[in-house]
């Protein structure tokens, strides 16, 4: 049984930083493709980030390209976000999240739908 735990969220000024953590446990971790969303208060689970199984290819949310970095380390099964220059907007749980297909190479999924693993969350909550 797959089980993701995330870690790293808090209160953080505009303008400021955090680090997201997500370890992964039930199965090998290097094989699967691992994504981060994130769902505000009365809004719908967004697409924020997603890293392929072997770390070589990202993709990030335009709402969040060039302050947000997505990595992974399959030595400590974990995968990471770094979100700097934070905005109120940021504000919501962040969800780990990875799924079924062992080594995939194609493009990466941005759908919630299309994960069928996912973590209770951390709450991210950005004061202006």
């Amino acid at each position: 049984q797959v089980q993701l735990v995330e870690s790293g969220g808090g209160l953080v000024q505009a303008g400021g930083s955090l680090r997201l953590s997500c370890v992964a446990s039930g199965r090998a971790f290097s094989a699967w493709t691992m994504a981060w969303f994130r769902q505000a208060p009365g809004k719908e689970r967004e697409f924020v980030a997603a890293i392929n199984w072997s770390g070589v290819t990202t993709s990030h949310a335009d709402s969040v390209k060039g302050r947000f970095t997505i990595s992974r380390t399959n030595a400590a099964n974990t995968v990471y976000l770094q979100m700097n220059s934070l905005k109120p907007e940021d504000t919501a749980v962040y969800y780990c999240a990875t799924d079924n297909r062992p080594w995939y190479s194609g493009s990466l999924l941005t759908k919630s739908y299309e994960y069928p693993h996912w973590g209770r969350g951390t709450q991210v909550t950005v004061s202006s």
